[in-house]
């Protein structure tokens, strides 16, 4: 090991790493003799250089002096991450209150749609949710509403029509019921759904209207659904939401998919039945419409109108907020005011 003093070396690292004040310092002390053409590599090509006898005792000295500057170069480096961790370290006085940040929640709407579907889902309902933009068919053939019917005016209804030419049009859904033209096509029964969103009509804004809202639809379709099963289905949902004690009744209507069809009041929630202005004096709130299924509509969608029956009912997500919380104009929902939307 001609050239080498193993003592001279050890001291010359020793008094290197003493010097190492900073980081810059580290970084060339690890150059120096880590480097690709550093001491530890000089030492490391000499090796060939040596008797044969000699070989094995220089490559264990030199992988001593590896381990020894590998240790004090992580000495160095744990002293500096220390410095550089209690120089970010800021007094806290744990007496001070705390910066509260603001919490969102959920739109009191979307609040009520949960609710709304958790009860049909624990009624054995499952959710199914359709498209905004809907076909003619789905949005009103399907569902028996005849081309005379008022509500497929173009004054009702956003069409979607690309040209005088096209023969299929398309829509802004004016309801939810598509969606059950569209479950009753993909399922056989029996068959319990409920389709909550949006829907789109070009209602003048105000007080109680809006071109925007979300209704609810929910359906039953087997084999001996009556009009009990209906009944029984929505007093259960309408003393959920709007308590045990109110009364509910069905008054006689026409919806051109369901026959018979009925509006479904309840008892009035402010008044207790006895009539103010809220109810028009009356002492009762319309929550819905409802009815069994049309037989067309089965025919429409593929089913046997002789080997299933069912029911149907749909409702206005707003207009139910508005009883349940007193409120009384819908444009409140749409507004952003924080300060109402924090009531809920």
């Amino acid at each position: 090991m001609s050239g080498y003093d193993s003592k001279s070396i050890h001291e010359e690292i020793e008094r290197a790493a003493q010097g190492i004040s900073s980081s810059q310092d580290l970084e060339e002390f690890k150059i120096k003799y880590l480097g690709r053409k550093g001491i530890l590599a000089q030492l490391t090509a000499s090796i060939p250089q040596l008797a044969p006898s000699e070989r094995a005792a220089f490559g264990k000295e030199i992988n001593s002096l590896k381990e020894k500057i590998a240790s004090l170069v992580a000495e160095k480096q744990g002293v500096f991450a220390g410095r550089a961790s209690d120089s970010c370290k800021l007094p806290v006085d744990v007496t001070m209150p705390g910066i509260a940040q603001p919490v969102g929640r959920i739109h009191v709407l979307t609040q009520l749609i949960e609710e709304i579907c958790d009860i049909f889902v624990r009624m054995g309902f499952f959710v199914m949710e359709g498209p905004e933009i809907e076909s003619e068919y789905n949005n009103f053939t399907g569902l028996n509403i005849p081309l005379e019917h008022p509500s497929r005016e173009a004054f009702d209804t956003f069409y979607l029509q690309k040209s005088p030419q096209d023969t299929k049009r398309f829509l802004l859904r004016s309801q939810t019921s598509p969606v059950q033209v569209r479950a009753m096509k993909a399922f056989k029964p029996p068959l319990a759904v409920v389709a909550p969103g949006r829907v789109y009509r070009p209602d003048a804004v105000d007080a109680s209207h809006s071109f925007m809202f979300h209704q609810i639809e929910g359906f039953m379709v087997d084999r001996g659904i009556t009009f009990a099963d209906l009944k029984g289905t929505l007093e259960l949902f309408a003393k959920t939401v709007f308590g045990k004690d109110i009364s509910m009744r069905f008054r006689p209507h026409f919806f051109p998919f369901t026959e018979p069809s009925a509006e479904v009041d309840i008892s009035c929630i402010f008044c207790k039945g006895k009539g103010w202005s809220v109810c028009g004096r009356k002492g009762w709130l319309e929550i819905l419409g409802s009815g069994m299924i049309h037989p067309q509509v089965f025919r429409n969608v593929g089913y046997d109108p002789g080997r299933y029956t069912g029911f149907a009912f749909g409702m206005g997500v707003e207009r139910i907020a508005m009883l349940r919380y007193g409120i009384n104009d819908i444009r409140l929902f749409f507004e952003n005011d924080a300060r109402f939307l924090k009531e809920f």
